[in-house]
């Protein structure tokens, strides 16, 4: 694997999981009624719904990257 698409495939798998970190944190911190999770309500979803999709993005972004990279070493 060349070096700059190994850095890139890092890139995207810290993103991931600092978007699950944030995600499943503020899911916490907005159950456990530290802040109200209407904030981040967007159209006709609601903020936990907004919350827990960026967790879930984030956990896909992590698990596609880990792939990649475990079937392009050899």
């Amino acid at each position: 694997m060349r070096k700059t698409s190994h850095n890139l495939l890092a890139s995207v798998i810290w993103i991931g999981n600092s978007f699950t970190i944030f995600g499943c944190l503020t899911l916490a911190l907005g159950l456990a009624g530290f802040f109200n999770l209407d904030l981040l309500a967007y159209g006709l979803s609601s903020g936990i719904r907004i919350v827990g999709s960026l967790a879930i993005a984030g956990c896909l972004l992590s698990a596609v990257s880990y792939g990649i990279q475990d079937f392009s070493k050899k």
